[in-house]
């Protein structure tokens, strides 16, 4: 009787270390699925891009911006010439800050343009008047950003570049 309880016993423990194994098989499995890889991928979240519209008569430089990226925009505008220049708006919508740009007042929304920005121009009396000469408009846009309660603001220490669309300090 003893060396049939021995052969059970020894079969009892074959056939648990068989289970044993057969478990040991789906862990392993379980440990080597997972994995890291490296790289990295480029995403466009979109962007904001404005373009000056100029057109000159005898009267000056009248500009126009134009939102044509895909999120709203804050705008001003800069010019530079050798003369003196003046700054009017017709039909509204901008403001001198005093600090050398002309801002529009409100947010750009994407797909919209801006009323229209006058610059005429005066030469000092006495001197002759050039044959040619250059009204050099300047224009920049910041994203829009909102405080706390959800009102719309710029940040001017952050405008957009034309050079791959991105924002300087």
């Amino acid at each position: 009787m003893r060396k049939l309880h021995k052969k059970l016993l020894i079969m009892a423990a074959a056939a648990l270390a068989l289970t044993g194994t057969l478990a040991v098989g789906s862990a392993m499995a379980y440990f080597t699925t997972y994995t890291t890889a490296g790289g990295g991928v480029t995403m466009n979240m979109g962007f904001t891009e404005t373009i000056p519209n100029e057109t000159v008569d005898k009267d000056g430089k009248h500009v126009t911006i134009t939102n044509t990226g895909d999120y709203d925009c804050f705008v001003r505008v800069k010019a530079f010439a050798p003369m003196e220049l003046t700054y009017t708006a017709p039909n509204g919508g901008w403001e001198d800050r005093k600090d050398g740009y002309w801002y529009y007042k409100d947010v750009l929304p994407a797909g919209e343009t801006t009323p229209e920005l006058n610059i005429s121009y005066k030469f000092p009396e006495g001197e002759d008047r050039p044959e040619e000469f250059n009204i050099v408009v300047i224009q920049e846009c910041t994203p829009v950003l909102y405080d706390k309660v959800g009102n719309p603001y710029a940040d001017w220490n952050h405008v957009i570049t034309t050079e791959d669309s991105k924002t300087t300090e």
